[in-house]
């Protein structure tokens, strides 16, 4: 059935007059002018086709059109607030659902969840291993963790800068480069493809052959002694960041783990 198109402005600024039967007062409340108050109500008289006050000696009097619909108009306010508090309810949820390469899932966000946790034990996670095509309404995204260029049209966070190690084994590897989809595409010819930085870490550490990383991703073994850096970082062209569309950006949970996350990055 096709909606009639409610003039909600003008009911408004109804309901205010009606509770005050004062134009001055209802646009005081509204913080308005009493002209713009005026000009809604002789605005929603000519929609509707009927009068809605008189002037009288004693001040202003609802017509008996206009008390007819006044309590149906007030329930009707009711239920937007209703409406509008059960939409932001999810601002208070304890339920954060996640998107992110699995491989950074595990070597980089996992730990930093285990810390948040502690500090929020109440806090739960739904985490989804996911590049960076997953649509965020259909998965009922908070977060996405993403391997890219920027955040395009998306509110997000770079986590470090776009930085790339050679890491080898620390007893040398061979000369055998491991490519992932992610890599620096002019690092070499490719011995072994994977999936993932992930499993190109893993490569290297078994003996398989050098792979070029985000840094981020690879400090940990490096610093856990698996692997070990040779030479400098390169700069590449994607880093990781934390993206989300702007109405999950701007949820107190979803910024709270933001700040969590970047803190000290």
């Amino acid at each position: 059935m096709k909606r009639t198109h409610l003039p909600l402005n003008g009911l408004r600024v109804l309901d205010a007059a009606a509770r005050h039967l004062s134009f001055t007062r209802a646009a005081d409340e509204l913080a308005v002018t009493p002209a713009a108050v005026g000009q809604q109500i002789r605005a929603l008289e000519d929609m509707l086709g009927v009068v809605l006050f008189r002037r009288t000696p004693k001040g202003l009097e609802l017509t008996p059109e206009a008390e007819s619909g006044l309590d149906a108009l007030r329930s009707g306010f009711l239920m937007f607030e209703e409406s509008v508090q059960a939409m932001q309810a999810g601002q208070s949820s304890l339920s954060l659902t996640i998107a992110a390469p699995r491989d950074m899932t595990a070597r980089w966000l996992q730990p930093r969840l285990a810390t948040y946790s502690e500090a929020n034990p109440n806090v739960h996670f739904v985490l989804l291993s996911a590049d960076e095509g997953i649509d965020f309404s259909e998965a009922n995204l908070d977060l996405a963790l993403r391997l890219t260029d920027g955040p395009g049209d998306l509110e997000g966070v770079r986590l470090a800068d776009p930085l790339f190690a050679r890491i080898e084994a620390t007893s040398g590897s061979p000369d055998r480069y491991i490519e992932w989809p992610g890599a620096p595409h002019d690092a070499g010819d490719a011995h072994m493809r994977v999936a993932d930085a992930g499993l190109a870490i893993n490569g290297v550490r078994n003996g398989l052959g050098w792979a070029m990383v985000p840094l981020i991703l690879a400090q940990g073994a490096i610093n856990d002694g698996w692997v070990r850096q040779v030479g400098d970082t390169v700069v590449g062209s994607r880093a990781y960041w934390l993206v989300a569309p702007l109405p999950q950006w701007r949820q107190k949970k979803v910024k709270a783990l933001v700040e969590a996350l970047t803190a000290g990055e």
